[in-house]
């Protein structure tokens, strides 16, 4: 046996890093956590660029216009049928829904290219139609989703 034994333990550096590593994931955790309104409103956009094209291409394949409606806090996609309008049901990717973190602020330029309130895009049977900008504001920020009348969608 030696006189002096010798204690184990962690060093003061050792417990450093261990404090930087934890503080780092935090720090990595949290910002995940808080999401920025305007990522989440881009998000949005971006979700909403997709389902105006697939209710493009439905209105070209059945032959049938097929209308975009949205309030400020919901939208649904309607079907012409011989008499009236009616709701898309039965399909998961055109039903109805709520704009996340809405209220939003819709606004459509130019306003011709439907209604406003409710505001409305109406997609026709053929593959040209009109060009459209559609704004969504909430709070200070804006994204609009720009279509350029021949299939071309795209969030700025």
């Amino acid at each position: 046996m030696t006189k002096h034994a010798r204690t184990r333990g962690f060093t003061l550096v050792e417990i450093m890093v261990v404090m930087v590593i934890i503080g780092i994931t935090l720090g990595m955790a949290s910002l995940n956590a808080m999401p920025n309104p305007q990522q989440d409103l881009q998000k949005e956009a971006q979700r909403l660029t997709l389902l105006l094209q697939l209710a493009r291409d439905e209105a070209i394949v059945r032959n049938r216009p097929v209308t975009f409606e949205a309030t400020p806090e919901r939208y649904h996609f309607l079907v012409r049928n011989e008499t009236r309008w009616d709701l898309i049901t039965g399909d998961d990717l055109l039903r109805e829904r709520d704009f996340k973190n809405g209220p939003l602020t819709l606004l459509l330029d130019p306003a011709s290219a439907g209604t406003v309130n409710p505001l409305r895009i109406t997609f026709g049977r053929e593959p040209v139609d009109k060009p459209f900008v559609l704004v969504l504001a909430t709070g200070g920020n804006r994204v609009a989703i720009r279509a350029d009348g021949v299939g071309h969608f795209t969030v700025e």
